[in-house]
């Protein structure tokens, strides 16, 4: 033992100095790569801010200019914005520009003078950026916060601190250990150990190693885990990544999904029977993550041919050209379909939250039906469940109930709930008779998900409303029912890159087959909406704004036509029926008001389309418009930007959609103001192809990094750390007490 302290003391000591010699040139690579980033970051400002910047300067109102920088210097990292015309000049700059920074002393381009100005408030970097469309010797002074370097230089040092406090421990205890069987002779047994081999093997290895073996290896796991450095800014998001956490944090843990509606679908026509990909932002979002992590999928058969593929515990193997998960079918009779899918969630909860002046109708006979079929799934899943802790992730507004469901039967699963759908305030959900059944329901789930903030906090303060929960504003976590709920925010995407099919044909011949299709000449300009043909989507709101278009520029009469994907939804609904009709003719009065042009207006498809075929229509068009009154997020604006990989086309969005806070560089645009989607159409449709390429890019670079394979790793990532977490205090030798959590809030009970 003596002999092994001599060596572990000293191996302690060096490996401290070690931390503390290498932190001074990890803080010097951090500061050298922030500063390039923020350089180029300086760049792509100043390209954004170049025409209109031109445009406020030619006014002469140096007011106007400093009302800009100001909305621009709203940026958290971004302290200040000025414009120098000339060395001599006066500097115009943000309100918040110092006063020791003038044009004759900021750095000229190319110049090495220091760059730090320090203040006491922190660090500015100081970039120059020259703008030549301004003037010749015109330049855009950018002062960037650098206080946040030092906080990612913190927790560097704090991570490096605990990796060699960690490796220390570690070599340390196995110093000790291999010391002391070198002393007693049980080096063969520390190698059966190293190589992962029964001890038994060995006479003179003791039975009691065994669990200092084990105790080695799960202290080993538990370190990696715990301290591994995982910055996500710094991952590539795609299949393969997926599929590596899953291996780390989850390693044979088994993955369900479950959904009301089905990835494929089998339908007969005439004696073959044909697979269908259904026109749902659902299936384009999970579809790619069942592929990486080879999953279980549970859905509703709804195929005419359905029953004929599947085996006789109703799964099959999907894709069937490249099988990578397994399909399970769940069997509804005519009557549970109308009750649970048409009436309680497509009549009552769907209105209910889109708030889109579509009276939500709830009937105690759908609810009936709705917990029927909920209690069908849960079943579905205890049965397809090869554990009892399986991870399962229930999507969307159809299983309100199954989490709680699920949990009654399999306490340890760990329960991901997202919410594809906007949550409304607590005054609008008030209004369903059912609202605390559903409740308790979704708070069954171990992580509760939305697209936005804003939705998180409305159903949080839902539940502070309706039912006794206790509230944890700070961590957003709910407690109900002996059962924790984090409650967080996962903006949902699409899988990146594409696949190859989608993007596959040429744009030129996109262009050139859509135009033919349609009897266009080849220099038509084309605009394109793809859509269910749902009454939030605010398909007429963006049929009158091309009506609109034409009355104020009618130089787009005949050289502009709006193409329109409707695909057909829940036509057994008599709202969905009224605005299929009011619709349609809508579209027929527009192109019979501007029938003297041999081009038609508008051109609407009713039908479904294959993913290839959406994509030919987004890659052979100028615009794409997303007009929802209220979407969650809204996956076609991110299509649509996944699929210009020549950079360019302009995206007009809604403002009222998830997508319309990710992708500011699209037309924003207010669906119910005609006026302004009109013009927002004209400037599409004469953006110079310099500005589209700039936004594109910049809207091309955000889908890359937050595409769906990041959407579902958090979510994992989240659920991992849950998981370890419950076993950790599994083993506490502690009690629990409640009390000394967080202060929370307790809800009122209605």
């Amino acid at each position: 033992m003596r002999l092994s302290l001599r060596f572990v003391i000293p191996l302690a000591i060096a490996l401290a100095a070690l931390a503390y010699g290498v932190q001074p040139l990890v803080d010097r690579l951090t500061e050298r790569w922030f500063t390039r980033d923020l350089d180029l970051r300086s760049t792509l400002i100043s390209n954004a801010i170049d025409a209109p910047l031109s445009v406020y300067v030619s006014g002469g109102n140096p007011m106007a200019v400093r009302n800009y920088f100001d909305r621009i210097a709203r940026d958290e990292r971004l302290y200040a914005l000025g414009l120098c015309i000339s060395p001599s000049a006066s500097i115009v700059g943000s309100t918040s520009m110092p006063a020791s920074v003038n044009c004759s002393s900021v750095p000229r381009d190319g110049e090495s003078n220091d760059r730090i100005l320090r203040l006491a408030s922190g660090p500015l970097l100081i970039s120059v950026v020259p703008m030549p469309a301004i003037g010749s010797d015109a330049r855009l002074v950018l002062l960037h916060d650098m206080s946040f370097i030092g906080r990612r230089s913190e927790e560097t040092r704090r991570y490096l601190f605990y990796m060699f406090v960690g490796l220390a421990v570690v070599v340390s205890i196995i110093t000790v250990v291999i010391a002391q069987l070198s002393w007693r002779g049980w080096v063969s047994g520390l190698r059966a150990i190293v190589r992962g081999e029964s001890l038994t093997k060995f006479p003179g290895a003791p039975g009691e190693l065994q669990p200092i073996a084990n105790d080695l290896r799960a202290l080993i796991r538990d370190l990696e885990a715990e301290h591994r450095l995982r910055d996500e800014e710094q991952l590539a998001w795609n299949p393969e990544t997926l599929r590596e956490i899953l291996h780390r944090e989850l390693r044979d843990e088994q993955v369900i999904v479950v959904s009301n509606r089905e990835p494929f679908i089998h339908v007969r026509q005439g004696d073959s029977v044909v697979v269908q990909r259904p026109a749902s932002g659902l299936v384009t979002a999970v579809e790619p993550v069942l592929r990486a992590c080879s999953g279980t999928w549970i859905a509703h058969g709804s195929g005419s041919a359905d029953r004929e593929v599947v085996d006789r515990n109703d799964r099959l193997q999907v894709p069937q050209d490249n099988p990578a998960y397994t399909l399970r079918r769940v069997w509804l009779t005519r009557e549970e379909e109308n009750g649970y899918y048409y009436g309680f969630a497509n009549e009552g909860l769907w209105p209910l939250c889109h708030i889109a002046h579509v009276r939500p109708t709830f009937r105690a006979s759908d609810w009936e039906y709705y917990k029927k079929v909920n209690q069908k799934f849960a079943d579905a899943v205890v049965d397809e469940s090869e554990g009892p802790d399986p991870i399962i992730l229930i999507q969307d507004y159809h299983f309100a109930l199954l989490p709680r469901m699920i949990r009654e039967k399999l306490p340890a699963a760990t329960i991901i709930t997202f919410w594809h759908i906007p949550w409304p305030n607590p005054e609008a959900f008030g209004i369903c008779p059912w609202r605390n059944q559903l409740l308790d329901g979704l708070l069954g789930s171990s992580i509760l998900g939305f697209h936005t903030q804003f939705h998180c906090n409305n159903f949080v303060d839902t539940v502070d409303r309706f039912i006794e929960a206790r509230v944890d504003r700070e961590t957003f976590t709910v407690s109900h029912s002996e059962q924790k709920t984090a409650v967080k925010r996962y903006p949902i995407s699409i899988a990146w890159p594409p696949e190859h099919d989608l993007v596959a044909k040429p744009l030129e011949e996109c262009r050139a087959e859509i135009r033919a299709r349609h009897g266009l000449p080849q220099n038509q300009l084309i605009g394109i909406g793809v859509d269910r043909l749902d009454y939030t989507k605010g398909i007429d709101e963006r049929f009158r704004a091309v009506e609109r278009l034409f009355e104020s520029h009618p130089e787009w009469i005949g050289t502009f036509t709006f193409i329109q994907i409707a695909a057909p939804t829940r036509a057994s609904i008599e709202d969905y029926q009224t605005y299929e009709q009011k619709v349609r003719s809508l579209v027929t009065r527009i192109n019979s008001r501007f029938s003297e042009s041999p081009n038609p207006a508008i051109i609407l498809l009713v039908q479904h389309h294959e993913p290839y075929q959406v994509y030919e229509y987004y890659r052979g068009s100028e615009l794409c418009f997303v007009s929802s009154l209220h979407d969650g997020m809204n996956l076609v604006a991110k299509e649509f930007v996944a699929s210009r990989d020549d950079n360019e086309g302009v995206l007009i969005l809604s403002q009222f959609t998830g997508a319309a806070r990710e992708l500011p560089e699209a037309l924003v645009v207010n669906p119910y103001n005609v006026e302004q989607c009109a013009e927002a159409l004209h400037a599409a449709l004469t953006m110079p192809e310099r500005w589209q390429r700039t936004r594109m890019e910049i809207m091309r670079s955000l889908v890359r990094e937050f595409n769906v394979f990041r959407w579902a790793g958090r979510m994992l990532i989240d659920a991992a750390a849950i998981r370890r977490r419950g076993k950790v205090l599994d083993r506490s030798p502690l009690p629990s007490d409640s009390s000394a959590s967080t202060p929370i809030s307790s809800a009122s009970t209605a």
